[in-house]
């Protein structure tokens, strides 16, 4: 803390001064923004992931794109997820085996989960993944998704927050912080979300309102595909009390 800042906190008892900080609010880099402290769904479809400073902090798979939320005044409205042959789902060859529902209650996180991704017998890891992901990003051709789980996120009630962070074996270890609205928060941030295998994702209800999601995959539910890291936080821990007496 500088002189000035010293002066400036003076009526402060000083034992606790030294502890004082403040929030920095100066402009950060892409990179930062989207990987510490999050930004706007948005702000990601409408990103040029040609430039230096948007590939290199994107996770190779991941799509976000806009939807179409058609608000009816008195009524309420109209939202499309996707169409088979059109859009992002169609470019990279994805379409869903399985379609599901969940409802997370306001002040409940999921995850971090993971799916695996599927190596093909005899071939190195490494060197399949960064084949797939780097050097051939747009053969969609060779991804498997008939026996490794994709996902496409939708949400359709509440706001959230979303982390992915890439752990697959030889890719660069990034991370994507975003935050989307469900479609009765109609906006920019009304958007689809494409996961990859190998990438872990949590998600945390923001605000007071529960959420509301649909998600399709590219394989039926299989639970040896549900990797879990760090998912404590869907427990409810119990009242010590009662540990204390069910341990009698």
């Amino acid at each position: 803390m500088s002189e000035h800042d010293e002066n400036l906190w003076q009526g402060i008892d000083p034992a606790v001064r030294g502890r004082l900080n403040t929030r920095d609010y100066r402009a950060a880099s892409f990179t930062r923004n989207v990987s510490q402290r999050g930004v706007d769904a948005g702000e990601l479809v409408a990103a040029d992931r040609s430039q230096p400073k948007i590939k290199d902090a994107w996770i190779p798979g991941v799509e976000i794109f806009a939807r179409k939320v058609h608000a009816q005044r008195y009524r309420g409205l109209f939202g499309e997820f996707v169409r088979r042959d059109e859009g992002i789902l169609a470019k990279i060859g994805f379409w869903p085996k399985q379609w599901s529902a969940a409802r997370m209650f306001s002040g409940t996180a999921k995850g971090f989960h993971v799916h695996p991704p599927s190596i093909p017998e005899g071939s190195d890891a490494v060197d399949w993944l960064r084949r797939i992901y780097i050097e051939k990003p747009d053969d969609y051709s060779a991804r498997s998704y008939d026996t490794e789980q994709w996902d496409v996120m939708f949400f359709i009630q509440g706001r959230v927050e979303m982390i992915l962070y890439d752990i697959r074996a030889g890719l660069p270890r990034r991370v994507m912080r975003f935050f989307v609205d469900g479609d009765n928060h109609h906006g920019d941030n009304n958007v689809g979300v494409v996961i990859p295998p190998g990438v872990a994702h949590a998600l945390r209800v923001e605000g007071s309102e529960d959420v509301i999601m649909v998600y399709g995959t590219t394989t039926v539910f299989r639970p040896e595909f549900e990797g879990r890291i760090a998912s404590e936080v869907e427990t409810a821990a119990l009242p010590e009390s009662w540990q204390k007496f069910l341990s009698l």
